[in-house]
Parts: structure tokens; C-alpha cells; sequence
């Protein structure tokens, strides 16, 4: 059993912390990801999963060894994975992990105030701004009117549109509470109807960037 937990433990190491890395040029990512091949083979890790990575990367990555899941940021507010990584994951079989999924929390309609501080990220995210605050509170209004008709909270309907972007879309929304946790849970029973999503779908764009 020891000697499991320390293989897990280099496993982990030489994976993630290897995938939080910038990739680079594309010889760095042959050789990165024939480091994180040589990991599966000795049985230090079962998959490999890649991090904010485009198209372009994925097809030189993915000859070297399979990719399990792309994790990259996608909400109401940042869908620029939708245009490509999404659709490519669907194509290949491959499981996407949508981190920040309730655009850190603003999504939920209770963020009105920039009133963070280091060493929150937030405090020196562009999108929390004051100025961003309410320039973006248009998006939070159609969530909420959304969330009304259909009987949900606007964290719920944030992450049901998450969900309904394919079957292969896993998001992992971040809580500390159990009742927040609950909530998300209750999401992917949350439907919505065509309407639905067509209004969602006409949202505008963030006024900031997300970094």
C-alpha cells in the first residue's frame, strides 16, 4: 500500500503539475506528453488529461498517447472553447472538464461588490472590477429571468446551459459549502427548453477579459 501511494503520488506530480505548465512550442510538447505517456505505462496514472490547450496542440498530443479530458474554462461569460475544443472532444471521444463553470461566482447573482482581496484571484481579476461588476450585470439579469420560468436558481441554469453543450461536457463547479454543493448537484436535473437556451445563447459578451 505504501509503495502504491508514493506511485500515485509521482503520478500526480509528474501529471498535473506538467499540465499546469505553459506548453511552449510544439517540441515541447511532444516531449511532455511522451513524459506523461511513460507515466500510464509504468502504472503511475491511468489517463492523461490536458489543460487549456488548443485544437492545434491536441492533434500533435493526442498520436503520441490518448487523451482522456481537456480541462479549460467555459461559462456564460467565456465560451471561446465552444468554438473548437469543444466540438473536437465530441469528434475524439474525449471527456471536457469545464473549470469555473459559474464564472467564479458571479453566475450566481450574488456577486455585486468588488470587494475581494489578494490572496483571493479575483482582486486583481479584470472582470471584477467595479466598472465590470455592472457593466455585466445584463448577463446576470437574463439568467435570472431564466432561472424564474423554470424554477431554478441562476447558479443552476449557469451550469444546466454548461451541461447542455454535449454529453461529454463534465463541469466541476468549486463550493465549501454543502448546501451550494447541493444546489450544483441539482443542476443536471434542470431542463431547459429550446427557448431557453436560445435566449441564454443571445447573452452579450463579457466587457472584460477574463485574465
Amino acid at each position: 500500500m505504501r509503495r502504491h501511494r508514493q506511485q500515485q503520488v509521482v503520478g500526480k506530480r509528474g501529471g498535473i503539475a506538467e499540465l499546469n505548465a505553459p506548453w511552449g512550442d510544439a517540441g515541447r510538447l511532444v516531449t511532455r506528453q511522451e513524459g506523461h505517456a511513460s507515466l500510464v505505462q509504468a502504472g503511475k496514472v491511468r489517463s492523461i488529461g490536458l489543460s487549456e490547450v488548443s485544437v492545434q496542440q491536441l492533434e500533435i498530443a493526442s498520436p503520441i498517447h490518448p487523451v482522456a479530458a481537456v480541462q479549460s474554462e467555459l461559462s456564460l461569460w467565456t465560451r471561446e472553447a465552444l468554438d473548437e475544443v469543444v466540438p473536437w472532444c465530441a469528434a475524439n471521444g474525449v471527456a471536457f472538464v469545464p473549470f469555473s463553470p459559474l464564472g467564479r461566482g458571479y453566475l450566481t447573482g450574488t456577486v455585486t461588490a468588488a470587494s475581494y482581496e489578494p490572496p483571493d484571484f479575483r482582486a486583481t481579476n479584470p472582470r471584477f472590477t467595479q466598472e465590470a461588476l455592472d457593466a455585466n450585470q445584463a448577463i446576470v439579469e437574463v439568467v435570472r429571468r431564466v432561472a424564474s420560468r423554470v424554477g431554478g436558481t441562476p447558479a443552476q441554469v449557469a451550469l444546466a446551459w454548461v451541461l447542455a453543450q454535449g454529453q461529454h461536457v463534465l463541469p466541476i463547479p468549486g463550493t465549501k459549502r454543502l448546501a451550494y454543493l447541493e444546489e450544483n448537484v441539482a443542476a443536471a436535473d434542470l431542463r431547459l427548453e429550446p427557448a431557453d437556451l436560445a435566449e441564454i445563447d443571445r447573452i452579450p459578451a463579457s466587457v472584460a477579459p477574463r485574465y
